[in-house]
């Protein structure tokens, strides 16, 4: 009887732990993402209009056809200065106080910010969709004549990071630089760290369990595995005490990438957690991010300047040509005079020809 018992106790849990694993599976893009938070609506509580900022609503295509919303900001209409294209977290909407700060604080910066299928844009999130949207915001900065198309940097958190690291790869030569901050090795890896049950089942690289389920795991988003592909200039801003992220994983980000590119910053923050890193660092998290984009990503000279430059010079050389000309003139003239006794030369207006 007691045998009996357990036994169906083994098959009644079994039973639970198979249906919640299939569960998980089924509805993993409403764990993964999460474009509106409990209790909030779709729509944006604050646009960048009430923060004063102009800005340029930005409508996107993606090349699997989905509509997408984003915001541009020119810091003031002539900035030639670096573009951020800013990639956020998996939940909820952009934080625009994020988006001011970065105005606020990094020198001669404009920044665009896309809504990966969250907001107002449309579609549902997924690996697949994101990428591809990324990929249209990235395009539709490139071709823009109104900035430096050749400073574009990428900066990612959390799954943003993620989005960031797989455009940065995948356009070397459209994307200057990349900053991460507080990404994730691998969605695989991060599972068991939420739902420590899940490492039974799933896992990264170098995980030990089985990984029975990674096959089934549509957003993987394993950063890990193309880190070491990026050839750009790197930043990596880890908030230590991170409670979602462990800051191992950016550890282990920094470690793949810098041995394999000597474009690699590691900076850590020691009171960052993983939504307000750039808050808790303070002026110092500010002054890494504007120092490495001075060093990696050099403003550079205005070539209209040198074109004027060289238009004065060319002026000036012209002028004086013609100053030797007409000094040449004048001697010649002085020297017939005294020869000249039967004629009378009148000189009644010696003017400058106009060029």
């Amino acid at each position: 009887m007691v045998s009996y018992a357990i036994s169906a106790l083994l098959y009644v849990g079994g039973g639970i732990v198979v249906a919640g694993v299939a569960l998980l599976v089924a509805f993993q893009e409403k764990l993964v993402y999460v474009p509106v938070l409990p209790g909030m609506t779709k729509a944006y509580p604050i646009t960048p209009a009430r923060l004063h900022l102009e800005y340029e609503d930005v409508w996107l295509t993606s090349s699997d056809g989905v509509r997408l919303h984003s915001w541009f900001i020119k810091l003031f209409p002539d900035c030639r200065g670096p573009t951020i294209l800013f990639f956020q977290e998996n939940a909820g909407k952009v934080t625009l106080q994020r988006f001011y700060a970065i105005i606020q604080r990094i020198e001669r910066t404009n920044v665009s910010m896309y809504k990966n299928r969250y907001g107002e844009s449309d579609g549902s999130p997924s690996q697949h969709g994101i990428t591809k949207d990324a990929q249209a915001a990235l395009d539709h900065l490139a071709q823009r004549t109104d900035i430096d198309a050749s400073r574009i940097i990428v900066f990612g958190r959390s799954l943003g990071g993620a989005v960031g690291a797989v455009v940065t790869r995948n356009n070397p030569d459209k994307v200057a630089a990349l900053i991460l901050e507080n990404t994730f090795t691998s969605i695989l890896d991060l599972a068991g760290v939420l739902l420590p049950f899940l490492k039974l089942f799933i896992g990264g690289s170098g995980s030990k369990g089985p990984k029975l389920l990674n096959r089934f795991v549509r957003s993987p988003w394993s950063t890990i595995e193309i880190i070491g592909e990026i050839r750009q200039p790197i930043l990596f801003l880890s908030g230590l005490r991170d409670e979602m992220v462990p800051p191992a994983h950016m550890e282990l980000l920094y470690g793949k990438a810098a041995s394999r590119n000597d474009e690699c910053t590691f900076v850590n923050f020691p009171t960052g957690m993983h939504m307000d890193t750039w808050l808790a660092g303070g002026d110092r998290y500010w002054r890494t991010v504007q120092s490495f984009l001075e060093h990696k990503i050099p403003e550079k000279k205005e070539i209209g300047s040198h074109n004027n430059i060289n238009g004065n010079i060319i002026s000036s050389f012209y002028n004086l040509i013609f100053l030797f000309f007409l000094c040449d003139c004048l001697f010649t003239l002085s020297a017939l005079l005294p020869l000249c006794t039967t004629t009378s030369i009148s000189i009644l207006e010696l003017g400058t020809p106009r060029l």
